[in-house]
């Protein structure tokens, strides 16, 4: 597999490659268990997954945005739902809108926090003594069973209300295991069930809120960071299925007598195709999300141009991922259709990216929209 990532910022070569290696020898176990389990969260921790984000002030680590984008993706070629998971390290994006009291409760004892929501449908809250009554289910609260704080949306009954999240200690919140989806199948996005909880009002925010925290991180586009660390695992399974597929090329010929795979002009046409996809479309991700980076680091903040072309090339390398992954299963045969065989867990895992709303179709309307000079939807920029 090609490498982009600097390992010594993760823990060392040594440690994050075993750490891959691990994930990919037990991807069947995660399956069934249908989350990742703790210990290799607790790995994630150790390697600074979680506190990538985490202003140097709270003990974090401060990474750049293209730095923790890169460590997804070397994790979602082990395994797409490890990816997945770990992407939502990026949490303190939308954990910065809590009032600044709040945060230092957050990470008083430890950058390393896990934080997982589910925001969908916003439940109805009643303001009660400087905070919120809830109740109610959400929905894909991915990576829950390794969080030790969860957020849900609320919406709270007074006119004119934005919807808020809400954040609770794990132990007030009940999973319902309901994840059952043709792909992603370990990342746990099962249902968070709170039954009756009192909420301080400092310990809700506003999804997109403007932060609370002033470092370069947090003038970074949360909405389009939040959709990109989702389409880079997208790019994991990619880069895992060419490898794949190249290296099925040297197989046993056909017992018809055929070439064997490498050998046959519709394959290698469809690898180079694929290939370039790929490559043309990770180009053009980390290249809009370096710009928008210089930027900041510039002392400015992205312009409209530039988060729309952070949104854009998200959606655009996940569809082309997708697309590139589904044509290279096709020309392995039979060989990859086997359930056991990891193309068909790569396929299924990249069809499910695509379903994300932040990756819809609904994504290139809004892109084209700009490009025209005129509004996108609400919530795209």
């Amino acid at each position: 597999m090609q490498q982009h990532i600097d390992k010594s910022q993760w823990g060392g070569e040594e440690r994050f490659d075993a750490l891959l290696e691990s994930i990919r020898s037990r991807r069947k176990e995660f399956e069934e268990l249908r989350h990742i389990p703790m210990d290799i969260i607790d790995e994630f921790k150790a390697i600074g997954v979680y506190r990538a984000m985490v202003p140097a002030t709270y003990g974090g680590d401060e990474k750049s945005p293209a730095e923790f984008l890169k460590m997804v993706e070397a994790i979602s070629a082990a395994d797409g739902s490890s990816g997945w998971v770990a992407s939502f390290g990026m949490n303190p994006a939308y954990l910065a809108a809590l009032p600044e009291e709040t945060l230092k409760e957050v990470w008083r004892d430890s950058p390393d926090i896990v934080f997982a929501g589910g925001i969908f449908p916003p439940q109805p809250a009643e303001r009660v003594d400087n905070g919120f009554r809830i109740k109610g289910r959400w929905k894909f609260a991915s990576g829950c069973m390794g969080a030790s704080l969860c957020g849900v949306g609320i919406l709270p009954a007074e006119e004119g209300a934005l919807p808020r999240m809400a954040v609770l200690p794990r132990d007030q919140v009940e999973v319902d295991p309901t994840w059952d989806m043709l792909g992603m199948v370990a990342t746990g996005s099962h249902d968070l069930v709170v039954e009756d909880a009192y909420v301080p009002e400092a310990w809700t925010f506003v999804r997109g809120g403007k932060p609370n925290v002033d470092t370069a991180f947090f003038r970074y586009p949360s909405l389009s960071f939040a959709a990109q660390v989702l389409a880079v695992t997208t790019l994991g399974l990619a880069r895992e299925a060419l490898d794949i597929v190249r290296a099925m090329a040297g197989g046993r010929k056909s017992v018809t007598g055929a070439p064997n795979l490498g050998e046959r002009e519709y394959a290698q046409i469809s690898l180079g195709k694929a290939e370039a996809k790929v490559r043309a479309a990770r180009a053009f991700f980390y290249e809009s999300t370096d710009a928008a980076w210089a930027s900041i680091q510039a002392g400015g903040e992205p312009s409209r141009e530039q988060v729309n072309l952070l949104r854009l090339s998200t959606t655009h390398l996940t569809q082309e991922c997708a697309e590139s992954i589904r044509n290279v299963y096709q020309i392995s045969g039979m060989t990859g259709a086997d359930n056991g065989h990891p193309l068909s867990r790569i396929l299924r895992d990249s069809q499910l990216c695509t379903q994300h709303a932040f990756m819809g179709e609904i994504t290139w309307k809004n892109a084209g929209a700009i490009f025209f000079g005129h509004d996108p939807l609400p919530g795209y920029l």
